[in-house]
């Protein structure tokens, strides 16, 4: 069974999220999602800027067996994104909790609520 961080938020679309200072949100994707994609090979990032809502689409990762769209986990705007993974996406397979993808500028940090915790989201992925 894959690690679950405890300090980290889940959605059921298997991104995690970790509030950072300023309401800043750090975006990946989750050890289980990575398992079950394979061999990560492409990464699409949200362009720096973008307004998102939660729950938007805005990035997609493809590996050798599919492509998955990855969803915002709070609305506001990208103010970051890692461009390393872009070059080098098995990243994600090395390590799913240590990659962030992108950073959102959270309008309303409390969305976060609405996620699940690592309890729920070991739950989510056990059933």
């Amino acid at each position: 069974m894959s690690e679950t961080p405890e300090n980290l938020k889940y959605a059921e679309t298997h991104e995690w999220a970790k509030l950072e200072d300023g309401n800043v949100v750090r975006v990946g994707i989750t050890d289980f999602a990575q398992s079950e994609l394979g061999d990560i090979v492409f990464i699409g990032l949200p362009d720096v800027g973008r307004a998102v809502k939660q729950g938007e689409q805005l990035a997609v990762v493809e590996s050798v067996k599919t492509a998955s769209d990855l969803f915002s986990p709070v609305s506001g705007s990208v103010v970051e994104i890692n461009d390393s993974v872009s070059d080098e996406p098995e990243q994600v397979n090395d390590g799913a909790y240590q990659t962030w993808l992108f950073a959102i500028k959270a309008d309303n940090p409390a969305e976060l609520d609405s996620l699940l915790d690592a309890d729920a989201y070991r739950n989510l992925i056990e059933d």
